[in-house]
């Protein structure tokens, strides 16, 4: 099925299971796609892509990044299996990219790749419709905001496209730095705030949502 006849979440995931665009194009991926979720999902996270755990485990940011991350909602009175259960998570490409050459770490998606990616998240998007957007790292921040601005200039504020509230985290991976620094934690508590104020907001409260950590580390 073409992705935008997709009418169903699950048409759509039925496509993406099968795409073999970037194989064809002769980039090394490692299917099948990574994501989770539901139609009429208020709140949607953008990661950058799946890394092999997530392809294991078969679920977005599943190891380490994935506690931290939800170590972070949880100020928000988020609880994380009431939101992978409920809500939605995608990324900007949707297969593992494989290691670096160096093997130093995960590939970061060329720039092609992510644009044969993009009508997925697109469709996700306009199925889901969620109201708040979350890009978590520097390359799903860049689809809604400028390369140029640095995450200091990003962390902690929100903006609308398109409707949608849109509010950043940086990635929450332990090889990252930016949120080992106290200064950038701040900003990721206000980060928070703001989206603790969406769930208020969006009566998230009539489902199960754990209550705000106070004192909670970042």
């Amino acid at each position: 099925m073409e992705i935008e006849k997709a009418s169903t979440l699950d048409e759509l995931h039925e496509t993406m299971s099968h795409c073999t665009l970037c194989r064809d194009d002769g980039y090394e991926i490692y299917p099948p796609a990574v994501i989770s979720g539901s139609m009429g999902a208020k709140i949607m996270t953008i990661g950058q892509a799946p890394g092999i755990t997530e392809v294991e485990a078969g679920r977005p940011f599943n190891a380490g990044s994935g506690t931290r991350l939800f170590r972070w909602l949880a100020g928000a009175g988020i609880e994380e299996d009431w939101f992978r259960a409920t809500q939605y998570m995608t990324s900007v490409t949707k297969c593992y990219p494989g290691r670096q050459p160096s093997g130093s770490g995960d590939r970061v998606p060329t720039l092609a790749e992510q644009k044969l990616c993009r009508p997925y998240l697109d469709k996700e998007i306009e199925l889901v419709n969620p109201q708040v957007i979350i890009p978590i790292g520097r390359l799903a921040i860049s689809l809604y905001f400028p390369r140029r601005l640095k995450l200091t200039e990003i962390i902690g504020t929100q903006k609308q496209v398109d409707g949608r509230w849109i509010i950043s985290l940086p990635h929450s991976s332990g090889a990252s730095r930016w949120h080992q620094i106290e200064s950038n934690r701040e900003l990721i508590r206000q980060a928070i705030a703001l989206i603790e104020r969406h769930v208020k907001r969006l009566d998230l409260s009539s489902v199960h949502i754990s209550q705000p950590v106070p004192g909670t580390s970042l």
